[in-house]
């Protein structure tokens, strides 16, 4: 380890990779603490838990994900109905690009989250993003029918698989680190493919 590293930097560093070699559940606090070269009654003067130390980690940058998320959404939703065709690939497309260089900035830490966070409040990120995309889709529904171009109803569990899909396919790039202008061609590949799609099912 880096002996200019200050203590709380080398606790960071070792918890880092034990939880990304070894996932949340299966990683040892007596190793982190052991690979930040000091005892565990001093670890403790820093995190009181296992869970204290991931949180610490993951914490920021599961919350910028999806606040960004959520502002696209709210953003896209206080827009005139007649507005919101006419923008809705745009502002996705921003969004998506905006996590996506965020998460290959943060790259450790995003993987952490989407990767090693089993058993912690984290895991259900792509869940939690799934739902808010539902809502979403809902409430563009009810502005296709006020624009007089109502789209047929989807089944729901359709839906769930269909977004789901859509997401574990985004963050797949994450996971898989590829280099950043091929993952920003296949997101943008990818939000073709998924918005005709859509398109199709909404029957518009």
């Amino acid at each position: 380890m880096d002996g200019n590293l200050t203590t709380l930097e080398r606790i960071h560093q070792a918890a880092k990779a034990e939880f990304l070699e070894k996932g949340y559940k299966d990683a040892s606090l007596r190793n982190i603490v052991r690979s930040a070269g000091m005892t565990t009654g001093a670890f403790y003067g820093y995190y009181k838990s296992k869970e204290q130390l991931f949180e610490a980690l993951a914490g920021r940058h599961y919350e910028y994900i999806l606040n960004r998320f959520q502002k696209a959404q709210k953003e896209f939703a206080g827009l005139p109905p007649h507005r919101q065709p006419e923008v809705m690939s745009e502002i996705s497309g921003l969004c998506m690009y905006d996590i996506l260089h965020y998460a290959y900035d943060h790259l450790e830490e995003c993987k952490l989250i989407l990767c090693c966070s089993e058993g912690t409040k984290f895991s259900g990120l792509i869940d939690e993003m799934v739902e808010i995309e539902a809502e979403g889709t809902h409430a563009y529904q009810n502005v296709l029918r006020e624009l007089g171009r109502p789209s047929p109803k989807i089944d729901p569990v359709l839906e769930h698989i269909l977004i789901t899909g859509m997401f574990h396919t985004f963050f797949e790039l994450v996971i898989h680190e590829m280099p950043l202008r091929d993952a920003e061609n296949y997101v943008k590949e990818m939000r073709a493919f998924y918005t005709a799609g859509w398109m199709k099912i909404m029957g518009q």
